[in-house]
C-alpha cells in the first residue's frame, strides 16, 4: 500500500504494509494518490518536524527489503548520529568487508527507506558528497541542516 504527500521538498510516496513503512521516494506520477493511513500519516509529520529542524531521530516502524548485504549496510546507516557524517569506506569497514566500498555505494543507492534511513549522511572518503537518489542540492541541504540544528 502506499500514499502520496505534499511536503517541504516535494511529493513524496510512502509505501507500507500492515505494520511499517517499507519505502520513501519521490512520487513519480502525479496523478496517484494512493490511500493514507495512520502509520503514513505519522510518517510525513515526523519528516515535517524533521525538515523543520524540530526532530533528529524518527520513532516509526520500518521494514527493510533487500538483499542481506544491502540490509547490513543500511542498519549501519540507521547508527550515524543524526549531524554526522561517514564514508562509505567507513561503513563498508563497520560492516566488516573494507574493500566493498563501491558496493555500500550502490547498496545507499538503492535505499528504499530514503531520509529515515540516512543515506545522505555518508559522504566520500575526500569530504566531497557523491550521488543521492533525491539529488545532491537536497543531499547538501538536509546535512546543512543537520548541522545547523545539532
Amino acid at each position: 500500500m502506499f500514499a502520496v504527500y505534499n511536503t517541504k521538498i516535494g511529493k513524496l510516496k510512502i509505501e507500507y504494509d500492515n505494520d511499517a513503512i517499507t519505502g520513501i521516494a519521490y512520487a513519480k506520477n502525479e496523478k496517484e494518490q494512493g490511500i493514507r493511513s495512520e502509520l503514513s500519516d505519522k510518517t510525513v509529520l515526523q519528516l515535517e518536524e524533521y525538515f523543520d529542524g524540530r526532530r533528529k531521530e524518527f520513532d516509526i516502524p520500518i521494514k527493510l527489503r533487500g538483499t542481506e548485504f544491502q540490509k547490513r549496510v543500511w542498519n549501519e546507516l540507521l547508527k550515524i548520529p543524526y549531524g554526522k557524517t561517514v564514508s562509505y569506506k567507513d561503513i563498508a569497514i563497520k560492516i566488516g568487508n573494507p574493500k566493498a566500498c563501491r558496493a555500500v555505494g550502490m547498496a545507499n543507492h538503492n535505499n528504499p527507506i530514503l531520509i529515515i534511513v540516512p543515506c545522505h549522511r555518508v559522504i566520500n572518503e575526500n569530504k566531497k558528497l557523491g550521488g543521492y537518489a533525491l539529488g545532491l542540492e537536497l543531499k547538501r541541504r538536509l546535512l546543512e541542516l543537520e548541522k545547523e540544528n545539532s
